[in-house]
């Protein structure tokens, strides 16, 4: 699977879309220098490209104007001490994307064609420069909407989760050595292969490390995908006073007129390190207008599909049947009640005693920011069922880590149920050697090039 030999030099424009103050321009591959020297032209001209130097020039259009295009700094890097393994060219112009595009079309005229989607991170894997658990990771770091994310998917970059399942399959390789030799040589007096030691050593290094790295893979899609957080209640309990209290700017609009909100409005927000999409509802009650049955539709939806309801409950004023009706459609929901005008309700708090299953709430000050840091508290310990601290180092981020690590944890059980019953060695062979290449495919050893496409089309141009 590794080593590209491509002939073909890519180029794209590595910067986001828009004007901005520098854009930059990456060329990969056998031809990288060449169009550099055809296009660029240095204001020092005994300029060499000596590797990994920045030189100020210009680029001209060389072919039939002669006209120069931009003002520009330019770098040449040799291989093999590179992103990609291969000759790459940077060229650093102003962010227009009028001068960015002009100068990629030259680019392209002159040799180079156009990356597609992630293929300098593709080439950069296939070249040996890194395993698919990090060009995953750099997905991850460009798609982290949180700090912690970033963290996380640093770590990747870094090589926490290779680092984890690399002893698990040098552990694999060891047992399958140790039952190919007595599968080879089975008529020797001295028992070879030792079940009893295999078992221990595969308890003990391979299913063990693989359920603690599927124990912390929810933490992984928590940090990288977040989760979706619906604030349900009746019209004026203050759901958009929350969202705008957590948000700490005035996204929804507040008035003491019920039914104001009469659609959905959503946010993503950071808490304690989790990206959490919290989304204001249209407030639900019976005698609503048609604009505003609507929206109470709409609300209805999102509740279904949420990962958390806040139940929201006006603490100036009793619980009302409107109160147990709404709470009879959410109580279905992982949700966490929320008592919202403590400052108003003079020390007495609704009786709850009427929702079945709540022993506790959590109460706020929406208005007057009271309470918000234990909600984000109590948000935090319901999405990471109350473990505080996870371990960081080495979760499995996304779905195809997860369920390899599934068929490899099925895998090793197998083999070790083949060996407590004392199965052939050429059996146990077979489910080793399965749980030996679900671990391979994480980190990219064994994985298909239909598998490495879907991965690589989630890049950005340029990347």
């Amino acid at each position: 699977m590794k080593n590209c030999c491509s002939d073909t030099t890519i180029a794209a424009i590595s910067t986001p879309p828009g004007a901005g103050g520098i854009g930059i321009i990456r060329i990969s591959g056998d031809m990288a220098k060449q169009i550099l020297a055809t296009l660029f032209q240095p204001k020092d001209p005994s300029c060499r490209f000596q590797s990994h130097r920045l030189y100020y020039g210009h680029i001209r259009e060389p072919h039939r104007s002669n006209k120069i295009l931009d003002e520009v700094l330019a770098v040449y890097m040799a291989a093999p001490h590179t992103y990609t393994r291969e000759d790459v060219v940077e060229i650093h112009c102003h962010g227009s994307f009028l001068v960015l595009q002009s100068i990629l079309e030259l680019i392209l005229e002159s040799g180079a064609v156009l990356a597609a989607p992630g293929e300098f991170t593709k080439r950069a894997f296939l070249n040996g420069r890194l395993d698919l658990t990090q060009a995953e990771a750099v997905i991850d770091i460009l798609a982290a909407r949180t700090r912690k994310g970033v963290d996380l998917a640093q770590e990747q970059l870094a090589g926490a989760l290779f680092q984890k399942i690399e002893p698990i399959r040098q552990s694999l390789v060891r047992a399958r050595a140790i039952l190919e030799v007595a599968i080879d040589f089975p008529d020797e007096d001295v028992e070879i292969a030792d079940h009893a030691a295999l078992t221990r050593q595969l308890e003990r290094e391979v299913a063990e490390p693989l359920a603690s790295l599927l124990h912390n893979a929810e933490a992984g899609r928590l940090y990288r995908e977040g989760i979706a957080i619906v604030i349900a209640g009746l019209p004026n309990v203050g759901k958009s006073s929350l969202l705008n209290t957590i948000l700490q700017e005035e996204r929804a609009l507040v008035t003491a007129i019920p039914g104001t909100t009469r659609d959905s409005i959503e946010e993503v927000v950071d808490i304690m390190g989790i990206p959490v999409r919290i989304i204001d509802t249209a407030g639900i009650r019976d005698d609503a207008g048609e604009v505003e049955i609507l929206g109470i539709r709409r609300a209805r939806e999102l509740i279904n599909t949420a990962d958390l309801v806040l139940f929201m409950i006006d603490g100036a004023r009793d619980v009302s049947d409107g109160d147990c009706r709404l709470y009879a459609q959410v109580c279905h929901k992982p949700l966490i009640p929320v008592i919202n005008k403590i400052d108003i309700c003079a020390g007495k708090l609704p009786d709850l005693s009427s929702f079945a299953g709540i022993r506790e709430c959590v109460t706020i000050s929406a208005r007057e920011q009271k309470g918000i840091d234990e909600l984000k508290q109590a948000i935090f310990t319901a999405v990471t069922s109350g473990r505080e601290q996870w371990e960081e180092g080495g979760c499995a981020p996304n779905l195809r880590h997860k369920m390899a690590l599934h068929a490899a944890g099925k895998a090793c059980a197998d083999a070790l149920a083949a060996l407590r019953m004392g199965l052939t060695n050429d059996l146990i062979a077979v489910d080793l050697q399965e749980c030996l290449l679900c671990l391979s495919e994480i980190v990219g050893e064994t994985t298909t090039e239909d598998i490495l496409d879907v991965i690589f089309q989630q890049f950005c141009l340029g990347k």
